[in-house]
């Protein structure tokens, strides 16, 4: 166990610097540094950070009773387009739920509108037999014989991760945890998202694109979190790491390495609880 008195460290990773607190028993700041950031690997400025704050303010690793890290590369693997080859499976003809969307025109008078890539095109795009109702009572069991012929389609397709969106899962994930099983076993060294872990909300179009992005980030986050984590264990931390999260919380390392879509514009929500924190302290009202 960590005593509660002794210091913590945040460390946030943008695009262009690294940012590192070091803050004392009493919640006052002991240390800062800026870095910059380390394109080719992100943990290196950062490590780098926190060993000038410890060195200047006289702390050792093993003292470190808490460590909190932001980062910004969820958001820009989606914004650059530096993610992985996604497949998606949908329940039997609900296929082109990506490409239908809402069924609106974002310019409705332009008859040239030429719509963004996908990030999963229709080629990528399979399904499989099996129904849930809203309710999530089975009205036709998944069908299995056909999971051979998917598992040779996400194959042939070359794709690195899949995301899975069967129809009313987030009331019955029971046909999404059996495909993911069968999926694991055939294809080890694909990455699985669940659309009734990723966002367990109706409405198809919204929950497969949350799933699809967060397959999209899925493996380089977990890459990265599992070097993170590693390194800074390896120079001595031994305090849990915890990732601040879009929702303004945090969560795990092994959480977010598995939901990275957690972590996307974490850092404006980072941004706000700090604002209010400063508003309440020093007494200004917020608009």
């Amino acid at each position: 166990m960590h005593d509660s008195n002794w210091p913590r460290l945040a460390i946030d990773i943008g695009g262009t610097f690294t940012d590192t607190v070091l803050v004392d028993a009493n919640g006052r700041i002991a240390a800062t540094t800026k870095t910059p950031t380390t394109l080719e690997n992100p943990t290196l400025g950062a490590l780098a950070g926190a060993e000038i704050v410890l060195a200047a303010a006289g702390i050792e690793w093993a003292h470190v009773s808490g460590f909190i890290h932001g980062t910004t590369l969820a958001t820009n693997a989606l914004i650059e387009r530096r993610g992985a080859v996604v497949a998606t499976v949908t329940t039997e003809g609900f296929r082109d739920i990506l490409e239908i969307a809402y069924e609106r025109r974002y310019s409705q008078y332009d008859i040239n509108l030429v719509k963004p890539d996908l990030i999963v095109p229709r080629a990528r795009a399979f399904t499989i037999g099996g129904r849930m109702n809203a309710a999530g009572a089975a009205l036709d069991p998944l069908d299995e014989s056909a999971i051979p012929g998917l598992i040779d389609e996400i194959r042939a397709s070359g794709a690195d991760a899949v995301a899975v969106c069967l129809l009313h899962a987030y009331a019955n994930p029971s046909h999404e945890l059996r495909l993911r099983d069968v999926l694991s076993a055939a294809l080890p060294d694909l990455v699985i998202s669940l659309s009734h872990e990723v966002s367990p909300e109706a409405r198809e179009f919204d929950r497969l694109s949350t799933t699809i992005a967060n397959a999209y980030i899925q493996p380089q986050m977990a890459r990265y979190l599992a070097d993170f984590q590693a390194r800074f264990a390896t120079s001595g931390l031994t305090c849990p790491i915890l990732m601040m999260t879009a929702g303004g919380g945090m969560t795990t390392v092994e959480t977010a390495a598995r939901l990275p879509i957690r972590l996307v514009e974490s850092g404006p929500a980072g941004g706000a609880i700090l604002a209010a924190r400063l508003a309440a302290e020093t007494g200004d009202r917020m608009y």
